[in-house]
């Protein structure tokens, strides 16, 4: 599937190099646009659209989804534990930096003293390489291209190595300042995951709030597969002036091939650290994941069985995939 505005010009791109962050200004069809990719953090630690702030972290690789009953029968926990610490801590590695299709000398200080502040161009790409703290240690590069209209194209590219346990889920974490109101998606009915997809109906479906299902004792759920886009909003934001504000929407679409999300108030690492539902920490941020690979979740029992093998995510493969922001 394309993204939404594929062939559209808008104004060209305001640049702005500082010292540790690169700035990207435009307007397109009355909404303005500003975001802010860090070399710091490693990824866009801003993304403002038209007003409205959408990232509270930067975004980052993922590689853990919560274990499920069926993971804990088949001790999934103990084959492939690594991947949760790899969730929580992945190393940043370094950064490129692309202006209309040429690479240019990484511009952070004193490189950037030879810009203006006023640099316009059409397109721009940052591309961040990140090891997860595995043993060996996989390598991840993800890649955000904007171009005028202010839709983002983002690449992530899971380098497979062989010598690693199979995988939870791979994909990309955005955490979003509040909650969201609610969302829209253009896919399969309710919860389906690779191995439970046979009674997801294609639609286009609304759901109300960040729902978490009760299970005594919490675990993933929330899983979407075979999407083909989704659209977030919120009317809350972290701003003391205007707390609340006109519904917001973010739009992630597929570009080549459908993706997976989920869309909950925790990340997978909240969600296992609570043994029982009332555990869980108040809901406080929307934790939007786009998933290029999903471990199926078995259930033919739930005391040893373990996932059918066309339903494992291999470390060793590749996995490459992308989808669009707008």
């Amino acid at each position: 599937m394309d993204c939404i505005n594929k062939g559209m010009e808008g104004e060209r791109l305001h640049l702005v190099f500082g010292d540790v962050t690169l700035g990207v200004h435009g307007s397109f069809k009355g909404k303005e646009f500003a975001y802010i990719f860090s070399y710091v953090t490693g990824g866009p630690e801003s993304l403002v659209i038209n007003g409205m702030e959408w990232l509270y972290r930067t975004p980052r690789p993922t590689f853990w989804r919560a274990l499920t009953d069926n993971d804990r029968g088949s001790r999934f926990q103990f084959k492939s534990g690594m991947w949760l610490s790899a969730d929580l801590f992945v190393n940043y590695a370094g950064v490129m930096v692309a202006v209309d299709g040429a690479e240019i000398t990484l511009p952070r200080a004193p490189e950037n003293n030879q810009y203006t502040g006023h640099e316009r161009a059409g397109s721009l790409a940052i591309t961040y390489t990140y090891e997860a703290i595995t043993q060996p240690a996989a390598q991840v590069m993800v890649s955000y291209l904007v171009n005028q209209t202010g839709e983002i194209e983002v690449k992530v590219h899971y380098h497979g190595n062989r010598e690693l346990p199979e995988l939870p889920v791979f994909g990309m974490r955005f955490i979003m300042p509040t909650c969201a109101d609610r969302f829209v998606y253009e896919g399969l009915s309710g919860e389906t995951y690779p191995d439970r997809m046979a009674g997801g109906v294609p639609g286009i479906y609304e759901v109300e709030g960040l729902p978490v299902t009760p299970y005594l004792v919490p675990q993933d759920c929330g899983m979407h597969m075979d999407t083909k886009w989704v659209k977030i909003y919120r009317s809350s934001t972290l701003d003391n002036r205007t707390r609340k504000a006109e519904p917001s929407a973010i739009r992630f679409s597929a570009k080549e091939g459908n993706f997976a999300f989920s869309c909950l108030p925790y990340t997978a690492a909240e969600l296992e650290n609570a043994t029982h539902i009332e555990e869980l920490p108040p809901r406080r941020r929307t934790v939007m994941c786009v998933y290029g690979a999903v471990r199926g979740v078995g259930g033919i029992n739930s005391w040893g069985i373990d996932v059918e093998p066309e339903y494992h995510i291999d470390a060793g493969k590749d996995i490459i995939y992308s989808f669009c922001i707008s």
